[in-house]
């Protein structure tokens, strides 16, 4: 009879025995969907929070606009670029205040207009957030987001939310399904009191009107005047700034380092 002992390496190589932490296939698993959603929220909240980025103006816009491209693209992109540089230098997000940084810009952190002003943060040395997707047509984040705020999310209403839970404003340059998809959502949240009062600016007029028949909706009583009035429209990156300010994006008032010069 023998009375060695036998070997445990079935027990080992088994995939119960792998730690839950490092079990890919387990974490991955439908069981585990809501711990992943749990994933995206906490690991984009943390360097949010280690960044101090406390509020954020949203800027929503098409992936298939050009620099170089065709009809009004440039323009286009060269207001987009324009107002994330006017907005960072102006909104809290280059000033420090205790750590604390307001009105960063934030993208779906792709090409075009997502593209554009991420540059134009860059452009005058702040740091901006691109919340990237996952697509079957692999979007990869463009070359201007802050490296460490530029994330990747599976999940569309997670990436939804982020976007969404730090808005102080929401700025809807031209786009197709997914801008739309965005501002509408924003608009929901806003009409139906879910969202705090954030100004909503569309980003040439013409194109909007052309595109969606506001005065349509309120024709055929599927909204109000009052539903109407929530999104407002501006024509250059200066003219969008003033209405959102106008509109009621607060700028905090920072105090003065005793150190600097007055």
């Amino acid at each position: 009879m023998d009375d060695s002992m036998p070997s445990n390496t079935p027990q080992i190589a088994s995939p119960s025995y792998r730690l839950a932490a490092l079990d890919q296939d387990f974490l991955l698993g439908d069981s585990m969907r809501g711990v992943r959603f749990q994933l995206e929220y906490a690991k984009a909240e943390e360097h949010l929070r280690n960044w101090g980025v406390r509020s954020t103006l949203v800027v929503f816009g098409s992936a298939r606009v050009r620099e170089t491209g065709p009809g009004r693209h440039p323009f286009w992109y060269q207001e987009a670029r324009s107002f994330g540089a006017i907005a960072s230098q102006r909104g809290g997000a280059l000033t420090s205040n205790g750590g604390v940084r307001d009105n960063v810009i934030a993208t779906g952190g792709g090409p075009g207009i997502m593209e554009a002003a991420n540059r134009g943060a860059a452009d005058v040395g702040a740091p901006s957030i691109g919340f990237n997707i996952t697509l079957p047509h692999e979007q990869e984040p463009n070359a201007y987001s802050t490296p460490d705020l530029t994330f990747r999310f599976h999940y569309f209403a997670m990436r939804k939310m982020h976007l969404a839970m730090r808005a102080n404003a929401l700025v809807v340059f031209p786009g197709g399904f997914g801008t739309l998809d965005e501002l509408f959502e924003i608009l929901t949240l806003r009409q139906t009191g879910k969202a705090p009062p954030i100004p909503i600016v569309l980003f040439d007029r013409a194109y909007w009107r052309s595109v969606i028949d506001f005065d349509a909706l309120l024709h055929h009583g599927m909204v109000s005047e009052h539903d109407r009035k929530l999104a407002h429209f501006a024509e250059t990156a200066e003219d969008v700034w003033k209405t959102l300010i106008e509109n009621g994006l607060v700028v905090q008032t920072l105090e003065r380092d005793s150190n600097q010069e007055v």
